[in-house]
């Protein structure tokens, strides 16, 4: 066989996930020809399809070395080194292979993302602008900037954006996906009528249908047909359920663990005040911690730092380097341990806010870790972000999560979750009285500027109008609240009284739980 038949059925077999062999075919036009670059380069390719970053690296880095100005394989690498944990020489990449090929719309759309992901949002829109205006047909391009879009708070042109990609692809569902994210969007009796056919489509996928189940579901109520909105949205979590591993005891036993080895008094720190800048904000989902962050970020002394990964990556690397999992290792935990984790978290979080202000962390596994986050930051106040149980677990049902919260997609998953949320809150309370604060999503609609007057008193900050006006407040938010959170408080979120007997089985669930009063 040829040098190029190789190559045409290595192509062929990396088209169709064949990558050992396409491997193989590339390994023998290398015996062949050992400087055949194209080779090389399959090779890097189907080294990044199996996730080896490093090998991939190295093919792609060869052909560069006698391609210089390939700007496919510059962007390849580029994507490779992003995928590596090497961001910056992977954005350098990106944009170098942007810069060769200034018409080409793949190079401008992997720097979107990569942007994206890297949570520069306002240079990945631009990004992201160039690969839609090359290729206005380019639906992953698209999508990605409406997302954009609606984290920096530009509504209206992230709908008009997603419904022209409808318009042009109505079965894309990504796309309807994002449109029925954006949660001020009211979803019109068209949409749930081609939402419809789409789910109900014998050839789609099970990722396409749980997509389009939650997305239809939404449209559903927003037609205030409740009862089929909730049936879609159970099959729709049925499916999800099937996908996951979540084991309630499993959860219980963390839970255990966590309250046992936090019943004992810790180490008095080295530097009581360490960590004054940071503001917890602990939560289940979908129970108004979005906007609790939004008040506060709209504070001329605070930060909205978001969902910072660094607490849950500091613990697990002091777990890997003591060999124990957390808390097993707590109590032996010294006074020194614990402001080193402490200093390490200031330092890691610095590109979450910027410099010389307060920040918030809203990382939504915090509510576990709050023992944990004093003892390394005693100065740092927490704030428990509460909402009703019925309504708080509802919501999370109602949403297709990108990653993680696997106990959302069944009912009695969610309530074993909040059991055990509820008992590490009041833990914590009872240990920490001065440094937690209950924010209850129902004061603040009661009395929105009493319960900030309180939010803020409780993080030592001067009431600041602005925290009133939050929905004003131009910054970035990522979470699927960012529609939200741009319009004033609404007092009209409860669902229950909608669902009536369809949350019945959930009503009794926490009521049995202790969660929710008998009366309701």
């Amino acid at each position: 066989m040829t040098v190029p038949q190789l190559l045409r059925e290595a192509g062929g077999a990396l088209g169709s996930g064949q990558i050992d062999l396409a491997e193989q075919r590339l390994e023998k036009v290398l015996a062949l020809a050992p400087g055949n670059t194209e080779a090389r380069r399959l090779l890097g390719i189907a080294a990044l399809m199996k996730g080896d970053h490093p090998r991939a690296i190295s093919h792609l880095r060869s052909v560069l070395a006698t391609r210089p100005d390939d700007a496919v394989v510059t962007m390849t690498l580029g994507n490779a080194l992003f995928e590596a944990g090497e961001s910056e020489a992977g954005l350098t990449a990106l944009r170098r292979a942007s810069e060769l090929a200034p018409g080409m719309a793949a190079a401008w759309y992997n720097l979107g993302r990569a942007l994206q992901v890297s949570t520069r949002p306002a240079e990945a829109c631009e990004a992201l602008r160039h690969a839609v205006a090359i290729d206005p047909d380019h639906a992953r391009a698209r999508n990605a900037l409406a997302t954009v879009l609606t984290n920096l708070g530009e509504i209206p042109a992230a709908v008009t954006m997603l419904r022209e990609t409808l318009r042009r692809q109505p079965g894309d569902v990504d796309a309807w996906l994002a449109l029925g994210n954006i949660k001020t969007e009211v979803l019109g009796n068209d949409d749930v009528a081609q939402l419809r056919q789409l789910f109900r489509h014998p050839g789609g996928s099970d990722d396409a249908r749980i997509a389009l189940g939650f997305t239809l579901a939404k449209a559903l109520e927003d037609q205030a047909d409740y009862a089929a909105a909730f049936d879609v949205v159970s099959q729709a979590n049925t499916l999800k359920r099937q996908t996951l591993y979540w084991s309630r005891d499993e959860e219980r036993a963390r839970v255990d663990a966590i309250a046992a080895a936090f019943s004992h008094p810790l180490p008095a720190p080295q530097d009581p005040s360490l960590g004054h800048e940071v503001i917890f904000v602990t939560c289940l989902p979908r129970s108004g911690s979005t906007l609790v962050e939004q008040v506060l970020a709209s504070h001329p002394e605070v930060a909205g730092g978001d969902e910072i990964p660094v607490l849950p990556e500091l613990l697990d690397e002091e777990s890997a380097r003591r060999g124990q999992p957390f808390p097993q290792w707590v109590p032996a935990a010294s006074a020194s341990d614990w402001h080193r984790l402490g200093e390490a978290y200031l330092a890691r979080s610095r590109d979450w806010h910027a410099p010389d202000l307060r920040f918030t962390d809203k990382n939504v596994s915090n509510w576990a870790f709050v023992g944990a986050a004093l003892a390394m930051l005693p100065g740092a106040r927490v704030v428990n972000a509460r909402r009703d149980p019925l309504e708080t677990c509802f919501a999370a049902y109602r949403q297709l999560f990108t990653t993680g919260v696997h106990f959302s997609y069944d009912l009695d998953d969610m309530v074993d979750y909040c059991a055990g949320y509820e008992r590490l809150s009041r833990l914590w309370q009872q240990r920490f009285p001065r440094q937690c604060f209950d924010h209850r999503y129902e004061a603040l609609q009661r009395d929105p500027e009493g319960q900030i007057r309180r939010l803020l008193d409780f993080c030592g900050l001067p009431f600041d109008p602005a925290c009133l006006a939050f929905h004003r407040t131009p910054r970035t938010v990522l979470t699927f609240s960012s529609a939200q959170v741009r319009q004033p408080l609404r007092r009209d979120t409860a669902r229950d009284s909608l669902y009536g007997d369809k949350l019945a089985p959930l009503r009794s669930r926490l009521q049995q739980a202790g969660l929710l009063s008998t009366d309701r």
